[in-house]
């Protein structure tokens, strides 16, 4: 009695799941190519912004004023680029970006080299060498990421003031890299929580010390995380606006800084084919870091998310 309706629920689900799974073109079926379509409407959604900016910087700003900002360029043309590189009016003097990029990658460089390696030590001493009170210092560095950059701004240029650093690169390179450690100590301490212990105890036995068994065994090994915590300071860092223009004079602008100038600066026409070129500037470097190691992001970070 109970056996028909199941039969029949069977029967009436079967046609669907055959339709789902047979193969319409190339080999794809049903559902695959519905989840392609979905794809590939986010991905435009996604890519029209970098399409508008690509577009328009290659423009003559007679088109974009005439409403064509959607259509490709009729004059090709790299006078933008060229403009937002070394003549276009940021501050006093127009100087272009060329300055204020130099400036972000003299502060990003040290600032990630140095929270990388800073974070690998303390990784490395909390996992590997730990002593009374080292659970309570890291639960006080990870406090220190979730402090909001606003909450540090007056005792940070306090310190800058008695250093002598502020309003120059070299301050800048100490607060990102102080704000940083908390950071690239949770990503190196996880991973070395799976680092095989006995390594580092057998290197012991055969007289290695605190630094070559750091730098013969565990820094090699450390390539995925490394990756990891390079990619999110260098983002962090080179994208950071707040703390540039709190500590920061005029020769010393980050790019992000010296950007927001070039857009709010008022010389009479508002050049949207130059802040557009000056914009994709901004972002060529993060995306030139997450195309040549993003692949090793992922990686990076299931490897320090598991023990054993």
């Amino acid at each position: 009695m109970s056996s028909a309706p199941n039969t029949q629920a069977l029967g009436a689900t079967a046609p669907l799941s055959a339709a789902q799974s047979k193969p319409l073109f190339g080999g794809l079926t049903l559902a695959r190519v519905i989840l392609y379509l979905i794809l590939a409407i986010f991905c435009v959604y996604y890519l029209l912004p970098l399409y508008i900016m690509v577009v328009n910087s290659l423009k003559p700003l007679s088109e974009i004023t005439a409403g064509g900002m959607m259509a490709l360029p009729k004059d090709w043309t790299l006078a933008p680029w060229e403009s937002a590189w070394a003549s276009a009016q940021v501050g006093v003097e127009a100087t272009g970006l060329r300055p204020y990029f130099l400036n972000s990658i003299i502060m990003v460089v040290p600032a990630v080299a140095m929270s990388t390696l800073l974070g690998a030590l303390n990784g490395y001493v909390l996992t590997k060498w730990t002593f009374r009170g080292a659970t309570v210092l890291f639960g006080l560095l990870l406090f220190g990421c979730f402090i909001p950059f606003q909450m540090v701004l007056i005792p940070m240029a306090r310190m800058l003031g008695l250093m002598g650093l502020a309003g120059s690169v070299p301050g800048l390179i100490f607060v990102h890299l102080v704000y940083g450690i908390g950071f690239s100590t949770l990503y190196f301490r996880n991973y070395y929580a799976a680092f095989p212990t006995e390594l580092v105890r057998a290197a012991q036995i055969d007289g290695a010390g605190f630094f070559r068994i750091f730098w013969r065994i565990l820094l090699p090994s450390s390539g995925p995380i490394a990756v990891v915590c390079i990619i999110w300071q260098f983002t962090n860092i080179w994208n950071d606006f707040l703390f540039g223009a709190s500590f920061s004079d005029f020769d010393s602008q980050p790019m992000t800084v010296a950007l927001n100038n070039l857009v709010q600066s008022s010389t009479g026409v508002k050049e949207y084919n130059v802040h557009f070129a000056g914009a994709i500037m901004a972002a060529l470097p993060t995306l030139l870091v997450y195309v040549v190691a993003g692949r090793y992001f992922v990686r990076g970070l299931m490897a320090g998310s598991v023990k054993g």
